[in-house]
């Protein structure tokens, strides 16, 4: 046979979307995995012509999933990150808006069964070690995609699925604030770099002559930002114990200012080498706990006075985002859990087909 086949869900998760497998079906080495996926996704062409990915960072995002190893958990979530053109598979972050769909993915594979209205599944990322409990919406044992919730950044209504994240502080460093500061100067500009559910360098747009309240598209026509936000980055992960990043998506990049729709701060999100067009999950998380916390660089941002538990809502592209935080302030700020909620849709099943030749390919 010429090619190789592999079954696979096709899922819509928040404002993500990709296919889903069985961890066991895919090859167990992680070089050999990483073929498989740049083939799965067609990584290597602006609009994946020859794979299944949609040509953005959002649409080359794969899901595999397992029975837990752990005793906490219900399921494993390995993720990686493909690239649309360079050909490259990052295995570090994890994704949250996959993580949605990762729910419904397991009752539809079969690895857990449905138990009444609402099925809790308990996730772990294994990625970052992050712990999550998902709420399914299963009404009379059937799980449902219909429903009347809507998310910015996916078109129409559909049935929630409410994540709520633990352990999440440190997740890729080990540190809340990796660099032992709530704020640092890189080429003349301060940021705070944080990890909460994932490693982001944070600075005021302000300080990088933008408003905070671009549009995704004008950002991205701005070579010269990125070529600056790129620097501080590579720098800035060097600072947090992460090495060299140059071919990683970890840390992130993220932009506060000051709200203007009645939001309680605005937000903009890259990929890094792209803006986000709405909002990821898990930075969702990260800058909602940086606006939280006294010292870092979004002091003053907000003005009236919080108290746990919160909603904070961050103004992105395409709308807003709502992340419920809990946290104390008994040593500093600390998180103890933040949740939101996304819709999900599957789209479609079957196999997804890769030349043979792919696993004998240097």
């Amino acid at each position: 046979m010429s090619q190789l086949s592999y079954p696979f869900l096709f899922m819509r998760g928040g404002t993500s979307r990709g296919p889903f497998f069985l961890r066991e079906d895919l090859p167990q080495d992680l070089d050999a995995l990483a073929k498989v996926l740049i083939a799965v996704v067609g990584s290597g062409h602006k609009i994946n012509i020859d794979g299944i990915g949609g040509g953005t960072a959002v649409t080359t995002k794969v899901a595999m999933l397992s029975t837990s190893s752990d005793d906490w958990a219900d399921i494993d979530y390995f993720f990686a990150q493909v690239s649309v053109e360079d050909q490259l598979v990052d295995f570090k972050p994890t994704c949250g808006n996959i993580l949605s769909a990762v729910g419904p993915a397991a009752l539809e594979m079969g690895l857990v069964k449905p138990k009444g209205d609402i099925t809790r599944i308990k996730i772990r990322a294994v990625n970052t070690g992050a712990n999550v409990v998902a709420e399914v919406q299963t009404p009379d044992g059937e799980l449902t995609y219909e429903g009347d919730t809507q998310i910015a950044g996916a078109p129409g209504t559909a049935a929630p699925v409410a994540l709520k994240f633990k352990g999440v502080v440190g997740s890729s460093t080990g540190a809340f604030l990796p660099t032992g500061n709530f704020r640092d100067s890189i080429d003349g500009i301060e940021v705070t770099c944080m990890d909460v559910a994932m490693p982001l360098v944070i600075a005021r747009a302000a300080d990088l002559g933008l408003s905070g309240h671009e549009s995704a598209a004008t950002l991205d026509e701005n070579t010269t930002l990125f070529k600056r936000l790129e620097n501080i980055r590579c720098q800035a992960a060097l600072l947090m114990g992460m090495g060299d990043v140059s071919k990683s998506v970890m840390p992130k990049i993220g932009l506060l200012a000051p709200a203007e729709r009645g939001g309680t701060v605005a937000a903009r999100y890259f990929m890094p080498w792209t803006t986000h067009p709405s909002m990821a999950v898990t930075g969702s998380q990260c800058l909602a706990s940086c606006a939280l916390t006294p010292g870092t660089i979004a002091d003053g941002m907000i003005t009236e006075e919080i108290s746990s538990p919160t909603n904070v809502v961050l103004e992105h592209p395409s709308g807003t985002i709502e992340v419920m935080v809990e946290f104390n302030l008994h040593h500093g700020f600390e998180l103890e859990s933040a949740g939101l909620v996304r819709t999900v849709r599957k789209l479609a099943e079957g196999k997804v087909f890769v030349p043979h030749k792919v696993l004998n390919s240097p």
